[in-house]
């Protein structure tokens, strides 16, 4: 059995959620916390297998949740509820540690189902537990989740317009933290890119390859 806990502000969710769960074997509800303060010493305690953050009104909040639960609970799959599926949001929800987006839009039956799934690892995040706990060294600035996933991709080789296809958003979205990471590594161009990533064992393999610009 996958014990959840619940991170909501409106009583209204958290009975629907509830109601979405009530049909889903093999996960029980272990707590549900308010969504409007910190959560940290609450996650911590309950150590639960699934954290289940509804978006707020406050976007900072939200964030600011799921960053507690991954921080707190490094072991649980961490999903947002949210109305917004946008690229951005989704990308900066999966920078600050969620594992998976579902939306509210979602037939209520279907949501117990996908809880279930990512809690079961049959859905996992994109991002490897290699690459995502991983921290550069030097004085290079932090890269956020989502940077690091795509500088394992361009180490790859893959062009901007692949790694969209792969990620699920734009093109213009890929060249924006593009941007971001040459900035943060000191870098001018993709094959540079490539060549710290494997320098600082962000990727396997035996060294940097060729990449389109």
């Amino acid at each position: 059995m996958k014990s959840l806990v619940i991170v909501a502000n409106s009583s209204f969710v958290i009975e629907t959620i509830r109601l979405a769960l009530r049909n889903c074997a093999g996960l029980s509800v272990l707590a549900t916390l308010d969504g409007g303060a910190s959560i940290g010493h609450a996650v911590a305690e309950h150590q639960p297998d699934v954290v289940l953050v509804d978006e707020m009104q406050d976007p900072s909040a939200t964030l600011d949740r799921i960053r507690e639960a991954r921080r707190k609970a490094p072991a649980a799959s961490v999903l947002l509820l949210s109305l917004r599926m946008n690229d951005e949001w989704v990308a900066q929800a999966i920078d600050a540690g969620a594992d998976a987006c579902l939306s509210k839009s979602t037939h209520l039956p279907t949501v117990g189902v996908l809880i279930g799934a990512v809690a079961d690892r049959s859905i996992i995040s994109a991002m490897p537990a290699l690459l995502r706990d991983v921290t550069l060294s030097g004085e290079a600035e932090e890269l956020t989740r989502r940077e690091r996933e795509i500088l394992r991709f361009v180490a790859d080789g893959m062009t901007n317009a692949r790694i969209g296809r792969e990620l699920w958003v734009t093109e213009q979205t890929v060249k924006f933290h593009l941007s971001n990471i040459y900035r943060k590594l000191g870098v001018s161009n993709r094959t540079e890119a490539s060549r710290f990533a494997y320098t600082n064992g962000l990727v396997r393999g035996s060294g940097p390859r060729l990449v389109a610009a």
